[in-house]
């Protein structure tokens, strides 16, 4: 059992940055792969990025490649998401999640309870 706690959401204007944090307690972190995933209003929960436990390698969703950029620092138990040149449609609950690494969110054991992400324009 891991439990999440996100944090560093808040309202940001187009062009900004914002770093959410994940901090993980239970398990041992270090044993997890680790994923942010996003849901806006109305639409379904799409991932992110992901980090992988054993050799740090890192995945992003297509479309966000180059803006984001997903860390961890495993001595802290907390992994990062560094979003930069925000855009409105960048606006969304933003979720860390552990469990699995298909990328689907139907397969993750693990949530937190998400940070909210306002971008305006």
């Amino acid at each position: 059992q891991v439990q999440l706690v996100e944090s560093g959401g808040g309202s940001v204007q187009a062009g900004g940055s914002l770093r959410l944090s994940c901090a993980a307690s239970g398990r041992t972190f270090s044993n997890y792969d680790m994923d942010w995933f996003r849901q806006a209003p109305g639409k379904e929960r799409e991932f992110v990025a992901a980090i992988r436990r054993s050799d740090i390698s890192t995945y992003y969703a297509d479309s966000l490649k180059g803006r984001f950029t997903i860390s961890r620092d495993n001595a802290k138990n907390t992994v990062y998401l560094q979003m930069n040149i925000l855009k409105p449609e960048d606006t969304a609950v933003y979720y860390c999640a552990a469990g699995s690494i298909s990328g689907d969110p139907r397969t993750y054991n693990y949530w937190g309870q998400g940070t909210q992400v306002t971008v305006s324009s």
